[in-house]
């Protein structure tokens, strides 16, 4: 048994279903290293240094987790790390398509990280970072599914907006 796992992804913003995941990867693995990427392609709405801020004060407590934002390949962040376990969450049947073929193509690349699905509580299996974002932006309360801190930065970005 392995005793560190990652769990990558961009998190813009961090949900109360990645925390709820992140909880329960760090009941199977002693160290959970949240590996937060930059990932400019996707356009985040946070930038790098704000969402690994959010990271920290959202998930500050939980035992054997850290959080390190990366640019790159994730199975060089991997490998650089030492990890060999990466954790995916899969949310809806809908998620195993495109996570199967991230999960295939990341074996292809590096053999030596084995990709490990979790699934989230049934309360969480909605929720995702794009919906948060949009409902936020349209002034709507997104407090049943972030953080207050996380919540608080997502009104700043609206007012930012000009929403």
């Amino acid at each position: 048994m392995t005793s560190a796992a990652m769990y990558p992804g961009t998190f813009d913003p961090i949900t109360n279903g990645h925390q709820d995941l992140i909880r329960r990867a760090a009941s199977v693995f002693p160290r959970v290293i949240v590996a937060i990427a930059a990932n400019p392609g996707k356009a985040p709405m946070f930038a790098l240094t704000q969402r690994v801020a959010l990271a920290e004060e959202v998930l500050a407590g939980i035992p054997g987790v850290e959080i390190q934002g990366y640019s790159g390949l994730t199975v060089d962040f991997a490998h650089e790390h030492g990890l060999s376990v990466m954790i995916r969450g899969l949310r809806v049947v809908s998620d195993f398509e495109f996570e199967f073929q991230l999960a295939t193509m990341s074996r292809q690349i590096a053999e030596d990280v084995e990709t490990v699905f979790l699934t989230p509580t049934a309360q969480f299996s909605f929720i995702s970072s794009s919906m948060i974002r949009e409902i936020a932006m349209l002034g709507g309360d997104v407090s049943k599914f972030v953080h207050p801190k996380v919540e608080e930065a997502l009104r700043a970005k609206a007012v930012e907006r000009g929403r």
